[in-house]
C-alpha cells in the first residue's frame, strides 16, 4: 500500500473518531483524544528533527555540483518570479470569490458579537505578537546570519539557506580534491538524511490519525455553521488555486501531466494538511520531487526549501477573503483601489510569513491596517479564530503543492525529463536558451 493511502486512510479515520468523540460529548472520551494529542507532536519534531541537516547538505551539494554560479541565478530568479505571480493569483481569487459571494453579508450580529466576546482573548495576543514583530529593514537584515549555527538551532531557514548558498558558491572555486572531501562529507549527511526520513514516515498514519483526531474532536460544529459561507469561500477559493492555477501551470508551462502529477506528490499536502506547517512537511517534500517527480537535487534543494520560506500563496488567499469578509461583517465599503492594495499587500506579506501554524494571522493584521481597518482588527481577528486552525491546514497544503509545482516548472524550464513514464514536449523557455 502506498504512503498516501495509509495517510489517507489515517485521515479519515481520525477525523470519524473525532467527529464522534465532538457530537457524542462524552467527556472522557474527549479527553482520551487529547491525552493522544503529544504522541502526533512527537511526531512532528521527529521529522522536524531532519530540515537543518538535509537542507544544509542538500542545498551545500546541489550548490557546489552547479559548477555555473550564472545557473544559480537563474534558478533563484525563476524562483521568485514564480512565486510572487502565483501569490498574487492566489489573492486575486480570494478576492473575486468575495466579491461574488459576499460571505460577511449574511453573519447575525449576535453571532459577530458571541465570537468576538469567546475569541477576544485569542486575538488581544496575536496582536501583540504582531506589534513586537521586525520591521521590513530588519527583516531584510536577518536574512545574513551573523551566526549561521545559532540560525539553525532556532529553526530560521532564510538565514541558514544564505549562508549555505554562499558556502556552496565558495566550495566551487577552492581545489578540487578538497572541495571533492567536502562534498562526500555532505553527501553522506543527505543520503543518511533520507533513510531517516523514511524510517519516521512510516509512523505517518498513526500519527496523522491522532492529530486529526484532536483537533476535530476539539474544534466546535456550531463555529463552523455559524462561519459556513467564510469557510466555503476559503476552501473554494483553495481548491481553485490547488486544481486550478497549478494545474495550467503544470500542463503549458512545464509539460506535465497534472493528474500524474497530483497522484505522485499526494503525500505530501496530506501530511502538511495533518501538521499545519511547511517546514514540518519539507524533508518528504524534498524526498518526492527528488524520487517522486524527477526534480535534480540542485533544482529541488533550492526551490523547496525558499519554498517552504516565502511561498504563502494559500495563506493570502485566505488573507484577502478574511479581509473582505470582516469589512463586509462591519459594512465598510473597499472599492478597485483598496482591494489592489490587498493584493500588493497580502503578496510581501505572505512572503515573510514563518513556515508555522497561524502564521497567517500574525501577518493578516498588516494587510487589514493597510486598508484602513485599523479599529477592526482586533474583533475582527475574533470572529474567524475559531476555524483558523482547520483552515491553517489547508492552506498549508495548497502552500506545498505550490512549491513542488514551482520545482516541477524550473527543473522543465532547465531541460530536466521529469515523471519517467511520461515524456513531454520540450519547451525551449530556459534563460539558458
Amino acid at each position: 500500500m502506498q504512503l498516501y493511502t495509509k495517510i489517507l486512510i489515517g485521515l479519515v479515520a481520525g477525523a470519524v473518531v473525532g467527529a464522534a468523540a465532538n457530537l457524542s460529548g462524552i467527556e472522557p472520551f474527549q479527553n482520551f483524544l487529547g491525552a493522544l494529542e503529544p504522541l502526533g507532536t512527537a511526531f512532528i519534531n521527529l521529522i522536524t528533527m531532519i530540515v537543518v541537516p538535509l537542507v544544509v547538505a542538500s542545498l551545500l551539494v546541489g550548490t557546489a555540483s552547479l559548477g555555473d554560479l550564472r545557473k544559480l541565478g537563474r534558478i533563484g530568479g525563476k524562483t521568485l518570479l514564480f512565486y510572487m505571480c502565483t501569490t498574487a493569483v492566489a489573492v486575486s481569487i480570494g478576492l473575486g470569490l468575495s466579491n461574488i459571494v459576499k460571505p460577511g453579508a449574511g453573519v447575525a450580529e449576535t453571532t459577530r458579537n458571541e465570537l468576538a466576546a469567546r475569541y477576544g482573548g485569542d486575538a488581544a495576543a496575536r496582536m501583540d505578537l504582531a506589534a513586537n514583530a521586525p520591521s521590513w529593514v530588519e527583516t531584510l537584515m536577518s536574512v545574513i546570519p551573523r551566526n549561521p549555527i545559532q540560525a539553525a538551532a532556532n529553526m530560521e531557514l532564510l538565514p541558514l539557506i544564505f549562508f549555505t548558498i554562499c558556502f556552496g558558491a565558495a566550495l566551487t572555486v577552492i581545489q578540487a580534491d578538497r572541495r571533492d572531501a567536502v562534498l562526500k562529507f555532505f553527501e553522506g549527511v543527505n543520503e543518511t538524511s533520507m533513510v531517516l526520513i523514511n524510517w519516521i514516515m512510516e509512523l505517518a498514519p498513526y500519527a496523522v490519525f491522532v492529530l486529526i483526531a484532536s483537533v476535530v474532536g476539539n474544534f466546535g460544529f456550531d463555529l463552523l455553521q455559524s462561519l459556513a459561507v467564510y469557510t466555503l469561500v476559503v476552501v473554494s477559493g483553495l481548491l481553485l488555486h490547488a486544481f486550478g492555477t497549478y494545474a495550467l501551470v503544470l500542463r503549458f508551462l512545464a509539460g506535465l501531466n497534472p493528474a500524474r502529477f497530483y497522484k505522485r506528490i499526494a503525500a505530501v499536502p496530506l501530511l502538511a494538511f495533518s501538521t499545519s506547517s511547511s517546514n514540518a512537511t519539507l524533508p518528504l517534500t524534498i524526498e518526492t520531487a527528488e524520487e517522486k517527480l524527477g526534480v535534480s537535487n540542485e533544482v529541488a534543494s533550492f526551490v523547496l526549501p525558499l519554498g517552504a520560506t516565502i511561498n504563502m500563496d494559500g495563506t493570502a488567499l485566505y488573507q484577502a477573503v478574511a479581509v473582505m469578509f470582516i469589512a463586509q461583517i462591519y459594512g465598510i465599503p473597499l472599492d478597485l483601489a483598496d482591494q489592489m492594495i490587498i493584493v500588493m499587500t497580502a503578496t510581501l506579506a505572505s512572503i515573510g510569513a514563518a513556515g508555522v501554524p497561524s502564521a497567517g494571522i500574525i501577518t493578516l493584521i498588516i494587510v487589514l491596517n493597510s486598508v484602513g481597518l485599523q479599529g477592526q482588527v482586533q474583533a475582527g481577528i475574533a470572529l474567524i479564530l475559531g476555524v483558523d486552525r482547520i483552515l491553517d491546514m489547508l492552506r498549508t497544503s495548497v502552500n506545498v503543492t505550490g512549491d513542488l509545482s514551482c520545482a516541477a516548472f524550473v527543473a522543465r524550464t532547465e531541460g530536466e525529463t521529469l515523471l519517467p513514464d511520461v515524456v513531454p514536449e520540450p519547451i525551449p523557455i530556459s534563460a539558458a536558451d
